[in-house]
C-alpha cells in the first residue's frame, strides 16, 4: 500500500468546513489576514484605498478590542500563566468586555472611555479558562474554570491538526485506495461530533469525513460515502474508523460552479450591468469606523467572531422633536441551529451550532464588490485574534450601502375630488449593513434593513452548497421503497439530506431607555355577533395581555390565534395615552419538529418556541450557551427562561428564532439560488403620526437623466 504524502493532500477542512486554502490565504505571505504593522489594500470598489489598522484607538464604549489593544492582551497572558508562552494554551477568542449597560446608556462623545477590557475564552489542560484582562492597569482581573459542560469554540488549527489524523490509520488509508481515489485529490472536512453520551464524553472529539477533488472544486457533491473517522482532538488520535463499504462516488460533470471555468449554455437575453447613481455622493457618514449615521437613524456596528455583525445602540430620531429615541441596545444572530434528518451512523451527527461551534465571524471572508455589494458601498474590516494571540485582519467584512430598488414609502392617488389632480407618492430608499459567512458548504447573507419610516428588517439569505449523500442509485424509478430514506434525489447517485436551519436573533428592546419595559401580547380573538344585531355574524376584537414573567413570553405562532408582540415602555406614552412601542413583524417560518429528548434538540432547546423575553442577564447572550461545542444543554435560553422571572416594566431582551425546513430539489444543484427569510421590527404608537409624511418626493432634475435604447 502506497503511504499517503502529507505534502500533496488536498486537505480542505473548515472546522466544520475551513478551506485548506483559506489557511493559505490568512496566513501567507501575500495573505490579505495582515497583522498589527502591515497597511491593508482594501477589496471595495476603490482598490486605491488603505486602511492602516496599526494606530487605531477606540472612540466609542462598544468599539471592538484595536489591534494594539489585542497585542498588549497576548503580552498580558503570556505573562499571567506560562501555559500561554509554552504553547499548550490555545487561545479560542478575544472580545471586547463590554462594559457595564448603564454606563454605556451614559457615556457622552467627548467623555473618558469606560476601563477597557478583554474577554479570553482559552483552553488548556483540558479546561475552558475565562479570562478577564483589565487593558488600563495591564493585569488579568479573574481566571474562572467553566463549570459548564461542553468546549469553546473551534478554531482553524483543531480543524487542520484533526483533518490530518485519519492519514495515520492504515484502515484508513486502504479504505480511500479501495475506492481508486488518489491521496491528491482526497478533501476532508471535520463535522462537528455533537453530543450524545459516552462516546463524546471527557474529551473533545470530531469526525472526519471524506471527499474528492477530481475533475471538480466542487467537492461537496463528490463524497466518499460510508467512510468517517472520529478522532480525539487533545491527543490527535484516531478513535474509530467506520466503512460502509464503498458506495459509486458520483461524477463530476456539471458540478463546477466557477465563472471562468463551468462551460454552461445560458438560455436568457444577457442582463445589463445595474448600479445606483448619487449625484451627491452617500447620505450616510461613518465616524470613528463605526458610528453609523443616515437619515433619521444612528447605529454602532462592528464584526465580532461568534456572532459576525453586532448592531448596538440603534437611536431613531423622532418625527415631531427630533430627538434620539432609543429603539435597541444590541442585535445579532445568537446561534445558528442546523440538523440534518438522516439517523444512519454516517449521519446521525450531523447537527451544527454554527456560530458557537465555529463562529459566523471566522468563516466571513471578504464581500465580492458589485455582487455581493453594490457600487456605492462602504467597507468595514473585522479585526480578531488568532490562535496564538496575534492580531488577525479581516477585511471588507461588513459592507454598508444605501438601497433602492423602485419600491414605494407611501403613496395616494385621489380620484373622488372632481377636477383636482392629486397624485402623491414617495420612494423607499433604505439603509444596509451586510456581512456573508461561509460555513463550510453553506454561505449566509445576513442584512440589517434601516427605513426611515422607523422600521428595522432583519433579513438571513442561504446558498452555497448542500450537504449531499450518495447512492447506488441514479433514478427515482429504481429507489423504490427508499425514495423517503433521508431526502429526494437531486443528481445522478447524488441524495439531497432533508436539513433545517434556524437563526435565532438576541434583540436587546430598550424602548425609549433600558429601565422601564414590557411585553404586551396583542390578541385577535373571534367574537360571535348575537342573533340579530347585524347582518354579520363574526368579527375580531383586540384584547391586550401584559406578560409578567418569562414563561408568559414563551411563545409558539400560530396562524389560527394570531397575536401580536409589541415590546412598550408604558412611562412614555404618546399624545393620545398609548405606550411607545415596536413590535416584531414574523415573516415566512418554521418550527423545530424534533422531540425534545432527541440530544440535538436538547442542545438546540432554543428553537422550542418562536419568541421568547426573558430578563436582561448581561452573561446571557448566546441562545445555546457559552461552551456550546459538546454540550449537553445545560445553558441555554430554555434553561434561562425557566427561572420564570419578572419581566414587567424591566429591563427585557426579545429573542427571535427564524427558519425553514429544507426539502432538495434538482434547482438546488450543484449550488443553490438564494433562499431568504426575515422579520421586521415595526413602530407601534412610537411616532404621533406617519414619521415619513414630510419627506420630499423624487423629482426629474435630482437625477441623471437615463433613458432604454428604443427597440428594433
Amino acid at each position: 500500500m502506497a503511504k499517503p504524502s502529507f505534502a500533496r493532500i488536498s486537505l480542505l477542512v473548515f472546522g466544520f468546513l475551513l478551506l485548506f486554502a483559506t489557511y493559505s490565504w490568512l496566513f501567507g505571505p501575500d495573505s490579505g489576514f495582515l497583522y498589527d504593522t502591515r497597511v491593508r489594500k482594501t477589496l471595495g470598489s476603490d482598490p486605491k484605498l488603505h486602511v492602516d489598522h496599526s494606530c487605531e484607538k477606540p472612540h466609542h464604549p462598544l468599539d471592538p478590542l484595536t489591534v494594539q489593544e489585542i497585542e498588549k492582551v497576548r503580552t498580558i497572558l503570556w505573562g499571567h500563566d506560562s501555559s500561554f508562552g509554552s504553547g499548550s494554551a490555545t487561545i479560542h477568542s478575544m472580545a471586547l468586555d463590554e462594559p457595564e449597560k448603564t454606563r454605556v446608556v451614559q457615556w457622552k462623545k467627548g467623555s473618558r472611555l469606560p476601563s477597557r477590557r478583554a474577554e479570553v475564552v482559552a483552553y488548556w489542560g483540558g479546561q475552558t479558562h475565562e479570562i478577564t484582562v483589565d487593558l488600563d492597569s495591564g493585569g488579568v482581573v479573574s481566571d474562572l474554570v467553566n463549570p459548564t459542560s461542553g468546549y469553546p469554540i473551534l478554531t482553524l488549527n483543531d480543524a487542520l491538526a484533526a483533518s490530518q489524523v485519519p492519514l495515520k490509520s492504515v484502515e484508513f488509508n486502504r479504505s480511500i485506495e479501495a475506492r481508486g481515489v488518489k491521496f491528491s485529490d482526497l478533501a476532508c472536512i471535520t463535522p462537528f461530533a455533537g453530543w450524545f453520551g459516552a462516546e463524546e464524553e471527557g474529551r473533545r472529539v470530531i469526525r472526519v469525513q471524506c471527499y474528492t477533488l477530481q475533475d471538480t472544486s466542487n467537492y461537496f457533491m463528490r463524497p466518499l460515502e460510508g467512510l468517517y473517522v472520529t478522532v480525539d482532538l487533545d491527543k490527535l488520535e484516531v478513535i474509530k474508523v467506520v466503512d460502509k463499504g464503498p458506495i459509486p462516488i458520483p461524477k463530476a460533470s456539471g458540478t463546477e460552479y466557477q465563472f471562468d471555468i463551468q462551460n454552461k449554455p445560458v438560455h436568457m437575453d444577457k442582463i445589463n450591468p445595474i448600479s445606483m447613481e448619487q449625484p451627491d455622493g452617500p447620505s450616510f457618514r461613518v465616524e470613528d469606523g463605526h458610528l453609523v449615521k443616515w437619515a433619521n437613524w444612528v447605529f454602532h456596528v462592528k464584526a465580532d467572531q461568534r456572532a459576525g455583525m453586532i448592531i448596538s445602540q440603534a437611536t431613531v430620531r423622532d418625527s415631531e422633536t427630533g430627538e434620539p429615541r432609543s429603539v435597541m441596545y444590541k442585535g445579532f444572530p445568537s446561534e445558528l441551529f442546523v440538523p440534518y434528518m438522516d439517523p444512519e451512523e454516517a449521519w446521525y451527527y450531523k447537527a451544527y451550532m454554527d456560530a458557537g461551534e465555529l463562529g459566523l465571524g471566522s468563516t466571513a471572508l471578504s464581500l465580492v464588490p458589485l455582487n455581493d455589494c453594490p457600487r456605492n458601498a462602504y467597507y468595514i474590516d473585522g479585526v480578531f485574534a488568532s490562535p496564538d494571540g496575534k492580531s488577525i485582519v479581516q477585511p471588507n467584512m461588513i459592507c454598508l450601502f444605501e438601497r433602492y430598488a423602485g419600491d414605494i414609502s407611501w403613496r395616494h392617488s385621489e380620484i373622488l375630488i372632481p377636477n383636482v389632480d392629486i397624485r402623491e407618492s414617495r420612494p423607499k430608499v433604505t439603509l444596509v449593513a451586510r456581512m456573508a459567512t461561509s460555513v463550510g458548504n453553506y454561505d449566509y447573507i445576513f442584512d440589517w434593513e434601516f427605513q426611515t419610516d422607523g422600521l428595522i428588517r432583519v433579513t438571513v439569505a442561504a446558498s452555497g452548497m448542500l450537504m449531499v449523500k450518495a447512492t447506488p442509485y441514479d433514478n427515482v424509478d429504481d429507489l423504490g421503497d427508499k425514495e423517503d430514506d433521508a431526502g429526494p434525489l437531486i443528481s445522478e447517485n447524488v441524495i439531497g439530506v432533508v436539513h433545517d436551519h434556524f437563526i435565532t436573533f438576541h434583540l436587546d428592546m430598550d424602548i425609549d431607555g433600558p429601565t422601564n419595559n414590557s411585553l404586551v401580547k396583542v390578541h385577535l380573538e373571534k367574537q360571535r355577533v348575537p342573533t340579530g344585531e347585524s347582518p354579520r355574524k363574526s368579527y375580531l376584537k383586540v384584547k391586550k395581555y401584559v406578560a409578567k414573567t418569562e414563561k408568559d413570553a414563551q411563545i409558539k405562532l400560530s396562524l389560527y390565534d394570531p397575536y401580536e408582540f409589541h415590546i412598550v415602555n408604558p412611562n412614555r406614552k404618546s399624545r393620545l395615552g398609548n405606550p411607545a412601542g415596536y413590535r416584531i413583524i414574523p415573516g415566512g417560518n418554521a418550527a423545530s419538529l424534533l422531540d425534545h429528548d432527541d440530544p440535538p434538540q436538547i442542545r438546540g432547546a432554543f428553537t422550542n418556541n418562536q419568541i421568547w423575553v426573558t430578563r436582561y442577564n448581561r452573561s446571557e447572550q448566546y441562545a445555546g450557551g457559552v461552551l456550546i461545542y459538546q454540550g449537553h444543554g445545560d445553558d441555554t435560553l430554555q434553561v434561562w427562561s425557566d427561572r420564570d422571572r419578572s419581566i414587567e416594566n424591566k429591563d427585557i431582551v426579545l429573542w427571535y428564532t427564524l427558519g425553514f425546513h429544507h426539502v432538495p430539489c434538482q434547482e438546488d444543484y450543484p449550488v443553490m439560488p438564494t433562499v431568504a427569510a426575515s422579520f421586521e421590527l415595526k413602530p407601534a404608537n412610537f411616532f404621533e403620526s406617519n414619521p415619513v409624511l414630510g419627506v420630499a418626493p423624487f423629482f426629474d432634475n435630482d437625477l441623471p437623466v437615463c433613458r432604454p435604447f428604443a427597440s428594433s
